[in-house]
């Protein structure tokens, strides 16, 4: 499954884990303003914002997990397996996207949240697939900018649907509004000690550091991961160092990480956490770690020419890396 967040203590950090049991090939990606982005039945995007994130590229065409781009608005598909539904196209006053050219379609025209919720009011989500043996993954959305505010998009079977976010996370199963509503079973969890509302009467002994969070749900399951990421971003630690924000927030997204071995999803098969990514909405600086190289890897769009019309691409770094300090 995946975790999506927007972590805002200063500068706005937006990105997502994402969990899956295989790996695609994906690479860190840039498409820049004069890449032609051909759609299966809208006009193409000759010319566009730049955009930045990770993508499996097919037949030279980026098939996004998520991206930011130049404007500070970014957008990342989760797992929304059961629930996702697609529809045919339809000649109605609609504009008809399919779920892989969705990211790029909104990503390429808006700069804000508030724009992107124009262009969704016109959104058709189609059930066509890029190629026949590359079936369209079931997916709902979190799309945030640089001021803060986030939606969520979900394609269900009675339409789409734009749901503001006021806590910034996203993971997958359930339907948005009922992760937002458990959230409502963890008032009681707290980063501080906790304070005897049992009874006058009874004396407790505090036999451990962090009590306040002992309700706190551990399990890689998406509503676990939805409240743990939730907690944990409201009560992290903010800076005016960008960079001890950005480690902040990559700790975020790791604190709800599946580690190999532990989540089977098929005999001998395992998800886990194949990447990390964030992007800096407020200066487009992008950032990874990888399962096996949690070192943070940073690259600046703004030395690439992003003027141009070919794809850019970056390997992502996936070794295992040991500092030998003597």
């Amino acid at each position: 499954m995946c975790t999506s967040i927007i972590f805002s203590p200063a500068d706005h950090y937006f990105g997502r884990n994402l969990d899956l049991e295989i790996s695609f090939g994906q690479q860190v990606v840039i498409t820049p303003r004069k890449y032609e982005f051909k759609f299966k039945n809208m006009p193409s995007l000759k010319n566009h914002n730049a955009i930045v994130g990770i993508a499996m590229v097919a037949d030279g065409y980026p098939l996004y997990f998520d991206a930011s781009n130049e404007k500070g608005l970014g957008m990342a598909g989760l797992n929304y397996n059961g629930n996702a539904h697609y529809f045919p196209v339809t000649d109605e006053d609609k504009d008809n996207i399919a779920s892989f050219e969705f990211i790029p379609w909104i990503l390429g025209q808006c700069g804000t949240v508030a724009e992107a919720k124009n262009l969704l009011s016109r959104i058709n989500i189609t059930n066509l697939n890029f190629k026949p043996e590359m079936q369209a993954s079931p997916l709902h959305w979190l799309l945030a900018d640089k001021t803060g505010a986030s939606v969520v998009i979900e394609s269900d079977a009675d339409g789409l649907h734009v749901y503001d976010n006021p806590v910034g996370v996203l993971t997958n199963n359930p339907k948005f509004p009922l992760q937002l509503f458990n959230l409502n079973n963890y008032s009681n969890v707290s980063s501080a000690e906790p304070k005897n509302g049992f009874s006058k009467d009874v004396d407790f002994n505090l036999y451990s550091r962090e009590m306040g969070s002992r309700d706190l749900p551990g399990g890689a399951d998406s509503a676990s991961r939805f409240v743990r990421a939730t907690f944990n971003k409201f009560n992290a630690p903010v800076s005016d160092d960008n960079n001890k924000n950005i480690d902040t927030y990559f700790h975020i997204l790791h604190s709800v990480e599946q580690q190999k071995g532990v989540d089977q999803v098929g005999p001998g098969k395992f998800e886990y956490t194949i990447y990390s990514s964030g992007t800096n909405l407020d200066t487009s600086d992008f950032y990874y770690t990888t399962y096996e190289n949690k070192r943070i890897n940073h690259i600046d769009i703004h030395k690439e020419d992003l003027t141009a019309s070919d794809l850019i691409t970056f390997p992502m770094l996936d070794q295992v890396t040991i500092n030998d300090q003597n």
